[in-house]
């Protein structure tokens, strides 16, 4: 016989077996159920509640969106935080970073041994002088074959050398920097760290080795003399090295060579040669290369034809065309004053003069 809920006649053939195999694939399971938008009430809801026959459930998908959003605005928020935390570390490189030491300077006057030539015509006088084969303006500051070093990149090196020069160019070439007239490009260049320096040695320029104008540029004395010819005679070389760790050094040693002739002359009016060496070392950190602004170590300074009683902090004062040096040399200068350094004057060689 079969069991209490089995058919009078037995499980027909291809029954509850077979039914449920052909009935497995519509058969919902308990989280199919719960997951339905409508339900229906119980007919003892119905009844007691007049309620229709089926109600909304709520959406678990709006859930889910609730949860998201508010996933989302914490990370936000967590963002926003670190990027806080990040500007205003207390152990930020930028802020923790050793300040630029003073720039170091010196400033030679060269004497003639006698009259300064001169001529009317400035490419004569380049032709017949030592300058005769150097290159005009920025073409005579070329850059080296750059290769990285042990703490930094090809890249960085090469914006090392590019910052240098382009310090050099607008210290020594830009007319509006050689006539006095202005700092603005050179000033732009200088790391944040020597800026009061900067200003200080052409507001109060002084002869004590930090505060010379002509330490930070090539700048002559408007009243005395003027550009007889803007295309300037440089020749010269750049080099770079690892200083440290942290910083680059660049090295740079150019000779300038400036057509004068006297401020206010015409045309005709007689022609000589100025001749500037300037020997700069330049350091830059991490962040001199990101802002591509330089700091400078030291400056050493040759300049002629000069007379040594001239001061020469705030301007360099040429000698032009048939003028001599006179006699007598620095004045003021006190042999027990420690923190002060001796006043240098040399003489300029007949051979640097061109032979007119």
């Amino acid at each position: 016989m079969g069991g209490p809920g089995d058919p009078p006649e037995g499980t027909p053939e291809g029954g509850p077996g077979g039914a449920e195999d052909e009935y497995r694939s519509v058969v919902f399971d308990e989280s199919f159920v719960r997951a339905a938008r409508l339900q229906e009430y119980s007919a003892e809801e119905r009844m007691a509640d007049h309620a229709p026959a089926v109600r909304r459930r709520p959406s678990l998908h709006r859930g889910l969106t609730r949860q998201l959003l508010a996933l989302l605005v914490l990370i936000a928020v967590a963002l926003g935080t670190a990027v806080y935390v990040s500007i205003r570390h207390p152990y930020d490189t930028s802020q923790a970073r050793s300040p630029a030491e003073p720039l170091r300077m010196t400033v030679i006057p060269l004497a003639p041994t006698g009259q300064v030539p001169g001529t009317a015509d400035a490419e004569s006088l380049y032709a017949h002088s030592p300058a005769a084969q150097f290159d005009v303006g920025a073409e005579g500051i070329p850059l080296p074959a750059a290769r990285g070093t042990a703490h930094f990149s090809d890249s960085q090196v090469v914006t090392a050398l590019t910052t240098a020069k382009d310090y050099i160019v607008r210290s020594a070439l830009y007319p509006e920097v050689l006539t006095g007239r202005q700092t603005g490009p050179a000033r732009s260049l200088v790391d944040g760290d020597q800026l009061d320096q900067f200003d200080q040695s052409f507001e109060h320029p002084a002869a004590d080795g930090r505060h010379d104008a002509t330490g930070w540029v090539v700048r002559l004395d408007p009243t005395r003399a003027q550009l007889a010819d803007d295309r300037v005679r440089v020749q010269g070389s750049l080099q770079a090295v690892e200083a440290d760790a942290d910083a680059l050094e660049v090295t740079a040693d150019h000779t300038f060579v400036y057509a004068l002739r006297p401020t206010g002359a015409q045309a005709g009016a007689l022609v000589s040669l100025f001749t500037v060496r300037r020997e700069l070392t330049f350091r830059f950190t991490r962040d001199d290369l990101r802002t591509h602004q330089v700091q400078l170590v030291t400056s050493y300074i040759q300049a002629g034809p000069l007379a040594c009683a001239e001061d020469s902090t705030a301007y360099l004062r040429p000698l032009l065309a048939g003028q001599t040096a006179g006699s007598g040399g620095p004045a003021g200068t006190d042999p027990y004053a420690t923190d002060s350094p001796a006043a240098l004057c040399g003489t300029l060689a007949a051979s640097a003069q061109p032979k007119a």
